[in-house]
């Protein structure tokens, strides 16, 4: 692995290519949360509470496709 920081304020990460494929992404998913966060003033409970009635409500409707 290589990771090197280059002038224009961007940091270049080299893996081998036999590096697990899902791994990555889930490593690339987390980098571009931190990415879309970093200048954000909102609390985790605040985040928290709108991830629980997102959730609430997609399990009301879709609570029949999955319990018959």
């Amino acid at each position: 692995m290589l990771i090197e920081r280059t002038g224009d304020n961007k940091i270049t990460i080299t893996v081998s290519s036999s590096v697990d494929s899902f791994g990555l992404q889930r490593l690339i998913d987390y980098i571009k949360y931190l990415e879309a966060t970093s200048k954000s003033r909102v609390k985790q409970s605040d985040v928290d509470k709108l991830a629980d009635e997102v959730n609430a409500s997609w399990w009301e409707k879709n609570r029949k496709r999955f319990i018959k």
